[in-house]
């Protein structure tokens, strides 16, 4: 008589592309998974996000890429990779003091290596069909997950759109039995606030003082036949970026030549614009110049009064699961702002880290604790790097002290390899270590570049040329009365 094996029936709450890998995972493995959507198909254009506007392109960088090749179905990345545009740096651009405009490229990686720009819904569509292809996989559409019992593992969820059989106008619920379910729901996670009545969860939500709009640089108008570049009115192998100190405007390319654009700006001034939308070209030729060459003041009016404008939230919270039932991954576990385009990497990557635990332990309570004590950390730690790249994106990349490290971090990495010297940006886009180990590298890197600089600059060779040609330049020095310093001091004294 044939044994028979009771199956782990998975549950997925959201089929955003971090859950969605989440249960290619689980159906690999052999669970019975269902997905559950609060939205209606994600493949469908009239479809509506949740923040109610088109979703801003992503940057899918190695740690994302990592997770889906790591997922045991290796032609999703075919699909995804048929449809990206490599981004190989930031493009700056701005104005000179004779009023030319500019561009400047700073390549992400001295060694030439890109992330990807990629379309959400793109994306989200592979990972869709890769799953619906799977007879183990249910794929549910328009659910709310209205409450959950995590130590009876039961769910029950609203049918949007449905009602019930009382004729009382509510939509009908449904419940259901599950063994082990995945809370990858986003940064209003139903999941998350289930869990936080069962869980003693440390939690924290800010919103910064900054709004975010979308724009749209449209493709150029040209043949069939010509060459996919010709699409593009700027590079599309770059991210642009016009800094503007406290706000900045952003433009990330898309496969069919358009290119998505993000205002970020505080409250307050977006406050000032919306009194007068007429002022918003003004606005862009004073901080963002050459943009309206890109975007016609009437749409720019038109966008910025159309498009929301939306709050941007960081969450930290721990633990991120309950016993051996839930877990929750993504933005649901550590919404993140968008400056170092990690977010979605981010969620990617605590899957396969997630899977890795429980394929280590043969108790998934036991899993999830490891799981959940080793991802905080790094959760934490992506976080604060996220709010920090706002100030390097919106200000610093114009700092010659920036790009003076920048310089010499990549020229180590060049020619004295063995010492393993990156730039911070190389060790979270590129490669796959932890984000707390990065952090500390960094700020161990950085240290050594502080002492080396003071060693140099009070070193006594250093110290004997600068008082020989203060010496010099005092002997040689013609103009009667006066004091001539050395000349990286730019002036004379009286």
């Amino acid at each position: 008589m044939a044994q028979i094996i009771n199956r782990q029936k998975t549950v997925i709450i959201g089929a955003g592309p971090v859950g969605t890998l989440a249960a290619l995972y689980a159906a690999q493995r052999g669970d019975d998974v269902e997905v559950y959507e609060l939205r209606s198909d994600l493949r469908d254009p009239s479809t509506i996000p949740l923040n109610f506007t088109k979703s801003i392109n992503l940057a899918l960088s190695e740690r994302g890429i990592n997770a889906m090749r790591q997922s045991g179905r290796p032609a999703i990345l075919d699909k995804i990779f048929s449809e990206t545009i490599p981004m190989k740096g930031r493009m700056i651009h701005g104005k000179t003091a004779s009023g030319e405009l500019y561009e400047q490229s700073q390549e992400y990686d001295v060694h030439g290596k890109a992330i990807y720009a990629v379309d959400r819904g793109g994306l989200n569509k592979a990972l869709l069909d890769e799953l619906e292809a799977m007879p183990n996989v249910k794929v549910i559409f328009n659910h709310k997950l209205t409450g959950a019992d995590f130590k009876a593992r039961k769910a029950w969820f609203e049918i949007i759109g449905s009602t019930a059989l009382q004729n009382t106008g509510r939509n009908r619920e449904i419940e259901i039995d599950f063994d082990f379910m995945i809370g990858a729901d986003g940064a209003h996670s139903a999941a998350r606030y289930h869990l936080m009545k069962y869980s003693r969860m440390d939690y924290q939500q800010e919103y910064i003082d900054t709004l975010w709009c979308e724009f749209q640089i449209e493709a150029k108008p040209v043949p069939a036949r010509k060459d996919k570049e010709s699409r593009f009115w700027i590079s599309p192998n770059h991210l642009h970026i016009w800094p503007g100190k406290d706000f900045m405007f952003i433009a990330i390319p898309s496969f069919d030549g358009s290119f998505t654009c993000t205002l970020f700006m505080p409250s307050s001034n977006f406050s000032k614009l919306e009194a007068q939308p007429s002022k918003v070209p003004e606005f862009f030729d004073t901080h963002f110049p050459g943009v309206t060459n890109l975007i016609i003041p009437p749409d720019l009016i038109s966008s910025f009064n159309q498009n929301p404008h939306l709050p941007l939230i960081n969450i930290k919270c721990q633990p991120h699961h309950f016993s051996d039932s839930i877990v929750i991954v993504g933005d649901a576990a550590h919404a993140m702002v968008p400056f170092y385009g990690q977010g979605m990497n981010a969620g990617l990557e605590d899957i396969r880290i997630l899977f890795e635990f429980l394929d280590k332990h043969s108790s998934r309570q036991e899993a999830l604790d490891e799981y959940s004590d080793y991802r905080k950390a790094d959760a934490h730690v992506i976080n604060d790097l996220a709010l920090q790249n706002y100030v390097e994106m919106r200000s610093s990349v114009v700092s010659p002290i920036y790009a003076a490290r920048k310089w010499l971090e990549e020229t180590l990495s060049v020619y004295v390899p063995r010492l393993g010297w990156q730039t911070k940006y190389s060790r979270v886009s590129f490669g796959n270590e932890r984000y707390s180990e990065v952090i500390k590298k960094s700020e161990r890197q950085g240290k050594l570049i502080a002492a080396g600089l003071i060693g140099l600059v009070s070193s006594p060779v250093v110290l004997g040329l600068g008082l020989a040609v203060y010496n010099y330049r005092k002997a040689h020095d013609t103009t009667k009365g006066t004091l001539a310093l050395p000349g990286w001091f730019g002036r004379k004294t009286t």
